[in-house]
């Protein structure tokens, strides 16, 4: 099974109890699908390093409805229009289109 991640967003805060999320865009090769996969850990070194980390897999759609506009939110907004720029070559279009029939 492939994976293919693009970061989206990564946080790390603290001296003696870290907490570090990450975000990233997610390409299943094997199941074709495409998804937004949340990470969160959270380390303790006052507890002997205790560590905890929670991995979650959500739908595209339902990450962006998430409460909040992160700089996760926002690096997937910028992919998305640049996958979906408008082109201004309506004659190129055409030739595609023509090609297909």
């Amino acid at each position: 099974m492939a994976l293919l991640r693009r970061e989206l967003y990564r946080q790390v805060r603290g001296p003696e109890v870290t907490h570090a999320d990450r975000c990233a865009l997610v390409f299943d090769t094997d199941t074709k699908s495409l998804y937004v996969e949340r990470e969160v850990a959270h380390l303790d070194a006052r507890v002997s390093g205790t560590i905890e980390i929670q991995t979650a897999a959500m739908d595209i759609a339902d990450y962006l409805k998430q409460g909040g506009q992160t700089a996760g939110h926002r690096e997937l907004w910028r992919l998305l229009r640049t996958l979906f720029k408008d082109t201004d070559d309506t004659e190129e279009m055409i030739g595609y289109v023509r090609a297909l029939r």
